[in-house]
């Protein structure tokens, strides 16, 4: 069959409609005519991929990296990339307005960074397939758990995306190749480091090769046995620290490779400055920073002048938060505190504009993992912050908490954007401004 793509949803395929019913179609594009064949058919839905592209968008584009389509890292390579952005837009407004009945007053100009070679933080599974050559060290394959066969990788830095042919060679010569999992990839301003998740202890000879390996392409190994937090330093032992900086705010900001970090630095700065400019702090106020993880917002804003509380659920990053403060001679207006902010009686102390401290906020900073902070929303109270900076990474929970600030709380919506953190990728991450 041949359909007309009328749009896209949010994870990048192209939506059709034949006799009211939404098919949604792999590699389709809006604008485009293109044949397709269903794989999922359901009552009210199809799932389906082009066969072919009959009439072609003038937005598409020859993907850079010759895994595409098959390795699931990236959605939309095809797409030229103001498009991506364009169309990541749209997944914001269509949520606010579904979800939340909700249309800003502004709409920000969109965030763009390098489209290539932007991911300082990348997680890689590892398999041996033997009929494959090997080890293979990559991403999932596209609807699959089985790993992609790459040998590059058009998003991370062109000496990591290197790597990867020696890394899958290094797999296949250790004792113990089906007991390494997973290898994470973090990277600093001085350092790179390769986090290897191993299920058995190392031989000598495996340690031998670790370290003939690091030496020769400068990076650094960790090794982690269980949880994240066993992650510890093998190899070499005197490599400078994981950090990355904020110049605009004179703040470095130290990390552990296996902390949450944003995975393009560069959009993160830019990021940075629009949050803290939106929010306007000024010597003197008070601002609540919920979510803070390692302060990437709390010291730019304590920078500013103003006293910064940061709450956090765990209780690691708000020792490295503290630890952060400390580096950037921020201890006197940065302090933090752990709080379960998914919890209504822990969001109850925020309600009050307490949370222990002494006395009311006047502004407001929100960093919410995917789930959002319905919680904290429900908890504030008349007397509220005057103005909330909310920062996103899932605009429907964005939305349903926009709902509960404006309609509920009474505040307006007075502006919104998005962030393109992952370029050639679905993945909208945004930024909102409320005002009382």
């Amino acid at each position: 069959m041949t359909v007309l793509i009328e749009s896209l949803d949010r994870e990048g395929r192209g939506i059709a409609r034949v006799e009211g019913k939404a098919i949604f179609i792999d590699g389709g594009l809006p604008g485009e005519r293109v044949s397709y064949a269903t794989y999922k058919k359901k009552s009210k839905y199809e799932m389906a991929a082009a066969t072919a592209i009959l009439e072609p968008s003038a937005a598409r584009v020859i993907p850079r990296c010759p895994h595409f389509g098959v390795c699931g890292g990236c959605s939309m390579q095809h797409l030229e990339l103001h498009s991506q952005v364009a169309a990541k837009q749209r997944v914001l407004e269509d949520n606010l307005w579904h979800i939340g009945k909700l249309r800003p007053e502004v709409m920000l100009p969109p965030i763009y960074g390098q489209p290539w070679g932007y991911r300082h933080r990348a997680r890689m599974s590892v398999r041996m397939v033997p009929k494959k050559g090997g080890a293979l060290v990559g991403f999932h394959e596209r609807k699959s758990s089985f790993v992609a066969d790459m040998t590059s990788c058009e998003v991370l830095p062109r000496r990591v995306s290197d790597m990867i042919p020696p890394l899958r060679r290094l797999i296949a010569e250790l004792s113990l190749p089906t007991r390494l999992p997973q290898i994470e990839l973090a990277l600093g301003e001085e350092v790179a480091v390769l986090v290897l998740r191993i299920l058995d202890a190392l031989s000598p000879a495996d340690e031998d090769l670790l370290r003939s390996f690091a030496a020769e392409h400068g990076i650094q190994f960790w090794l982690q046995t269980k949880g994240p937090d066993t992650a510890q330093p093998f190899f070499p032992l005197d490599a400078p620290p994981l950090y990355y900086s904020l110049p605009e705010f004179g703040v470095r900001v130290h990390f552990r490779p296996t902390d949450f970090t944003q995975v393009n630095h560069a959009v993160n700065q830019i990021l940075v400055r629009r949050a803290v400019d939106l929010l306007a702090p000024r010597p003197g106020e008070r601002i609540a920073d919920l979510f803070c993880g390692l302060g990437n917002f709390s010291l730019p804003i304590a920078s500013r002048g103003a006293t910064v509380l940061g709450v956090e659920g765990n209780a690691g990053l708000v020792r490295q938060a503290e630890d952060n403060a400390r580096r950037n001679g921020l201890a006197d207006r940065a302090r933090f505190q752990v709080a379960n902010l998914f919890d209504a009686h822990s969001c109850a102390a925020f309600g009050s504009n307490d949370l222990g401290a002494g006395g009311g906020f006047d502004k407001l900073l929100i960093d919410p993992p995917r789930d959002g902070a319905v919680e904290v929303v429900k908890a504030l109270q008349q007397n509220g912050p005057r103005r909330i900076v909310y920062v996103s990474c899932d605009p429907a929970t964005l939305a349903r908490d926009a709902e509960v600030l404006v309609h509920v709380k009474g505040y307006r919506l007075a502006a919104a954007g998005v962030i393109n953190m992952f370029a050639h990728t679905s993945h909208v991450e945004s930024i909102a401004l409320f005002e009382k």
